[in-house]
């Protein structure tokens, strides 16, 4: 198993759980794609979009079940993040922890 890991603030983490997909946030959506990261870049996306953030969940995905809608493209200093071109259903999420 590959995780990927959806950072998500308590509001949408509610919303998802509400609705079963999650289309993405503002920035997900006005990329085309939902932004994920690796373990490895937890901590790094977690400094830059959510210090501060005391409600905020960490979603761990299976991405070798998300199929040919994840794709690893560069981001950050020329890392490869895994970004989702489709929505995200709440049976994809594996895991749920607070940040």
């Amino acid at each position: 198993m590959t995780p990927a890991i959806k950072l998500l603030r308590a509001a949408e983490w509610a919303q998802f759980q509400a609705d079963g997909t999650f289309a993405g946030s503002a920035d997900d959506r006005r990329d085309g794609y939902i932004h994920l990261s690796t373990p490895e870049q937890v901590p790094g996306t977690v400094a830059k979009y959510f210090a501060g953030e005391a409600d905020a969940v960490a979603l761990t995905l299976d991405s070798d079940t998300l199929g040919d809608d994840l794709r690893w493209e560069a981001s950050r200093g020329g890392q490869m993040f895994p970004h989702l071109y489709r929505p995200l259903r709440l049976d994809e999420v594996i895991d749920v922890r607070r940040l």
